[in-house]
């Protein structure tokens, strides 16, 4: 591969984390500057108060404030923490550092995946039956976070991305 594959590479790589970077630092600072916009939401999802109701599933509703207002504290803080190791990978990958960015970027990858894979579309959207709300369901946008850090993963794989580097340090 020519170093000019590899750099572009890495340069699609380093925007492709910072992008995921910059919206899940986005996300994190309007759910903490606005927190009753989503913490609504989190409420809904979580009382099933918006869905079909149906007796065979309304015990999983959680109607306590308290546990509902919790779970969004600690949804911020694991939106806060990916974003805080995503801008590190994109400054490793900005640096040159390949194999440090490659490590660090699959991680916060892997952080926004889990919360938009395993929280919102699986236990909101299929526990609490956030699928079945016109007003709170989330589903699509959770959709395509978690696709584009899929994707950003998969870039941040290829291989070639990091040259010399990368061939040296497999031997």
């Amino acid at each position: 591969m020519t170093s000019t594959t590899s750099r572009a590479l890495s340069l699609a790589a380093t925007l492709l984390t910072g992008t995921v970077a910059l919206y899940m630092a986005l996300v994190a600072f309007g759910n903490i500057t606005d927190f009753g916009t989503n913490q609504q939401f989190v409420r809904h999802v979580l009382a099933m108060d918006t869905t079909f109701k149906d007796e065979d599933l309304m015990w999983r509703a959680i109607t306590t404030r308290w546990i509902q207002d919790a779970a969004y504290v600690l949804i911020i803080v694991w939106e806060t923490l990916a974003a805080l190791v995503l801008v590190r990978g994109t400054w490793l990958w900005a640096r040159g550092d390949v194999l440090g960015a490659r490590r660090i970027s699959t991680y916060g990858l892997l952080m926004v995946m889990l919360l938009f894979g395993v929280g919102f579309i699986g236990i909101g959207g299929e526990w609490f039956a956030m699928w079945q709300s016109e007003t709170w369901n989330g589903l699509d946008a959770a959709t395509r976070i978690f696709l584009l850090s899929g994707v950003v993963l998969v870039v941040t794989h290829l291989p070639g991305l990091g040259g010399a580097q990368e061939a040296t340090s497999r031997r």
